[in-house]
């Protein structure tokens, strides 16, 4: 009996979700603490010491939780990116449940948490902290509570939904675009019935209520989230074809998985069991329709998946029960996971940064940006990783080389958050002053009572003599101080010449006016 009741345990739905789970969480423990802060990182960590109800590029509730986890963790590397790992955990979980709702046995659960395992792009998003894990998991909620509407027929879910999006919309905005989705699957199906349910209704009141203090945050604040989204789109984004999109879509899910997620089109348009759940597929369609239209990341997309990976997985398990086909099901499994670890080193921190970029190179990474910058020995995700303790030395080396009164008086201004960042985050050891910098949030930050009197900062070019003559326009005294080298971190961060600056001809305020950017 003993025997029966442990294989019973060992074999049971939770514990098949769990074994990809496992492996989910053993990768990113093995990574964790590879590399160095992320450049958003960094101006995350920033932004906790600046609370608020909103931030230019995100809304407030990453940033709170970040906040707890500082206060009872600290600031190491594994600290602050625990969380994101635990996320990922419980992403496959959810995954695995999502199948197990729509009628996947046991076969289908380890499917759907092989190929939500297998996902190469997740990997970057469940190891560094930021809004994005969380965006994934509000987005599964959201869908496990839609299946529970259409399975019970009980209206009263869209209470829990509309709680559910509000506070999804508190992390990330983009709970938007997966509302968009659900409404269209709503109307294009048999589901409009919802539409006469007072239930949903409320549940999208409780939504917009929970979402308002982030939109009276922006309206007070003279509406800087669609200034940021704006500049993003026109200078900052790569632009992106109808077939780059697709193609980005293969590639961050793991072409090995594009048997499942199709499959699991197939399951809510034409499969007859599926029928009922075909608001899910519209759902996808439409949302995918309208990043196509703007051009979008191709991660934008990635919490929309695990729903099709369930589908995928059900319709598979229905296939008849002969030798040859139950080979080919725990073959494809097998090769799931095999493919897992063969991708895994493309987007999380598994080798040497030396091996990362001739690995990255041989899957033809090496090279690869979503945004318009050149690039170096590694991808943007990973080369955003490296550099910031280094720059940070040439700042403290430049303050050191003043006298005590010029330190009193000194300003540190940098031109972007992810310098800001790490000034305000290794600096400390250093004595350093916090940065000013007009980028994103940190504009609203400063420049308070400093003075540009005397001020450390970078030049605009890795030419010394050009960024010389740039801040001489601004200043009496530009005095070279070192240069910031980094065998692997993005090339606009490398070699660039550090300066200290005396005698400000301008006025601060003028010219904290005429740098601000949002982007």
């Amino acid at each position: 009996m003993s025997k029966i009741f442990s294989r019973q345990i060992w074999l049971s739905d939770w514990m098949i979700i769990g074994y990809f789970a496992a492996v989910k969480l053993a990768l990113h423990l093995a990574a964790i603490s590879e590399f160095g802060y992320f450049r958003d990182e960094l101006y995350y960590i920033a932004c906790t010491q600046h609370l608020d109800f909103g931030f230019v590029d995100l809304p407030p509730l990453s940033i709170l939780l970040l906040k707890t986890v500082r206060f009872f963790l600290g600031d190491s590397l594994f600290a602050i990116r625990i969380l994101p790992a635990l996320g990922g955990v419980l992403f496959i979980f959810l995954t695995g449940l999502i199948a197990r709702e729509l009628g996947g046995k046991k076969y289908a659960l380890a499917l759907a948490s092989a190929a939500a395992l297998a996902t190469t792009g997740n990997f970057a998003i469940f190891h560094t902290y930021s809004m994005n894990f969380l965006d994934m998991i509000f987005w599964q909620i959201c869908i496990l509570l839609v299946i529970k509407i259409i399975k019970t027929e009980n209206p009263k879910y869209w209470l829990a939904f509309g709680l559910t999006a509000g506070i999804g919309l508190q992390n990330k905005i983009s709970v938007l675009f997966l509302c968009f989705g659900i409404a269209a699957g709503v109307i294009l199906t048999k589901q409009r019935k919802q539409l006469k349910s007072p239930y949903l209704w409320m549940g999208l009141v409780l939504a917009l209520v929970l979402f308002l203090p982030y939109i009276i945050w922006n309206l007070t604040h003279g509406w800087p989230t669609l200034e940021f989204m704006h500049n993003a789109r026109a200078y900052k984004m790569a632009d992106v074809s109808p077939l780059g999109f697709l193609l980005g879509q293969i590639l961050f899910n793991n072409p090995a998985t594009i048997i499942v997620w199709l499959a699991g089109l197939w399951y809510f348009f034409l499969h007859k069991d599926g029928k009922k759940y075909r608001l899910f597929g519209w759902m996808y369609i439409s949302i995918y329709i309208l990043f196509t239209l703007q051009e979008a990341k191709d991660y934008y997309l990635a919490p929309a998946y695990p729903i099709l990976f369930a589908g995928g997985a059900v319709i598979y398990e229905m296939m008849p029960k002969r030798k040859i086909l139950t080979g080919i099901k725990a073959l494809s499994i097998t090769a799931l996971i095999i493919f897992t670890f063969i991708t895994a080193p493309l987007t999380l921190p598994l080798l040497s940064p030396e091996n990362t970029a001739e690995y990255t190179s041989a899957f033809g990474l090496g090279e690869d940006s979503s945004e318009k910058h050149e690039m170096g020995k590694l991808p943007q995700h990973f080369a955003d990783m490296f550099g910031w303790e280094e720059m940070t030395a040439v700042f403290a080396q430049a303050y050191n080389s003043l006298s005590p009164e010029e330190q009193t008086l000194c300003t540190v201004y940098v031109t972007n958050y992810g310098e800001a960042g790490a000034i305000d985050f290794f600096g400390r050891k250093y004595d350093l002053p916090k940065a000013l910098c007009t980028h994103n949030s940190y504009w609203f930050w400063g420049p308070g009572n400093e003075n540009f009197n005397v001020v450390l900062t970078l030049g605009g070019s890795r030419d010394l003599d050009a960024s010389r003559e740039d801040l001489e326009q601004c200043f009496e005294q530009v005095e070279y101080a070192g240069t910031i080298r980094c065998k692997y971190c993005m090339p606009y961060e490398n070699n660039l010449p550090v300066f200290i600056c005396k005698g400000f001809k301008g006025s601060e305020e003028e010219i904290w006016n005429a740098e601000k950017h949002f982007i």
